[in-house]
């Protein structure tokens, strides 16, 4: 079959399953099977498929129309510019995680350059900037994070990731050792094995109500670790327990920053606010929801 013919043919078979962004998912899965860039694709779309290539591409095909998700399939996916590994053991990240990322970016290169100012000739050199990631999962935040410090900032950043998987924690290790980073990785109970006190500390933490999650789109559904989606009965249960126990790990000073669910906001920020944050900050994403709040705990437990 030629390469033109076999993706027009799976195109249809992703149409006929309901497959959102059928087009897309069909030429990528072509990529994936083929190993053919859209310019090569280009150069030759009569090019014939070697009789693996086929049988590959459309075992992907029939893969995706069972709503297997894209990205499961090909075991990647990008976040802030980075290549990422992803299996069931962990959420794909996703678009809107990117704020959070960026927002947390932007405060570690403010701090950083603060601290740069403080250190004068003959001085010894500021202690690294401490980041704890808290639900790490992929290690996608954290691991992006110390990526573009690493390439913009001469003040070292000391990464930790906590999550309660370890399946989700060798994923981020792998990830961590592609893009050449070295960050402390902790098995437990939110707060229960981390040591030490953080500049910052930012979290996607499970924020879907418990009754919503058999509404959510099926590859979100039956492939995204339940664990990471399960926010409990009202969707803030992980919000509080963090809020909570990063009293006693965030620096005087210290920034927590959070990804929420659209109509989250006015709750989160009671919360925060109750705990002693100020400063707190509504972001909206893309679309215009609300998608990440931010504040400072000026106390010292």
């Amino acid at each position: 079959m030629r390469m033109d013919e076999a993706y027009m043919l799976g195109r249809r078979k992703l149409e006929e399953a309901d497959v959102g962004e059928a087009q897309l998912d069909a030429w990528y899965l072509l990529e994936h099977a083929t190993r053919m860039s859209r310019a090569d694709y280009f150069k030759e779309p009569k090019k014939e498929l070697t009789k693996e290539q086929e049988l590959r591409y459309f075992l992907y095909i029939e893969k995706r129309a069972q709503r297997i998700p894209l990205q499961h399939i090909t075991g990647e996916q990008a976040f802030m510019g980075l290549p990422f590994l992803v299996n069931e053991f962990v959420l794909i990240p996703r678009q809107d995680t990117e704020i959070l990322a960026e927002i947390a970016l932007g405060l570690l290169k403010s701090l950083s350059r603060e601290r740069q100012k403080d250190v004068t000739g003959g001085e010894p050199a500021a202690s690294p900037l401490r980041i704890l990631d808290m639900c790490t999962g992929s290690g996608c935040i954290l691991l992006s994070l110390m990526h573009y410090m690493k390439q913009d900032s001469c003040l070292a950043l000391e990464g930790v990731g906590a999550d309660v998987s370890d399946e989700a924690l060798q994923v981020a290790r792998e990830n961590a050792e592609r893009l050449e980073l070295e960050a402390t990785w902790v098995h437990g109970d939110l707060f229960s094995k981390v040591e030490g006190r953080f500049q910052v500390i930012v979290s996607n933490p499970p924020y879907v109500r418990t009754k919503e999650l058999d509404q959510l789109q099926a590859e979100v559904r039956f492939y995204d670790p339940r664990i990471a989606l399960d926010g409990k009965e009202d969707g803030l249960h992980y919000f509080r327990r963090i809020v909570e126990g990063c009293k006693t790990h965030l620096e005087p000073g210290g920034h927590l920053l959070f990804e929420i669910g659209y109509d989250q906001a006015k709750d989160v920020t009671k919360l925060m606010q109750e705990a002693g944050f100020s400063k707190i900050k509504v972001k909206k994403d893309l679309t215009g929801l609300d998608r990440v709040v931010s504040g400072v705990y000026d106390r010292c437990a």
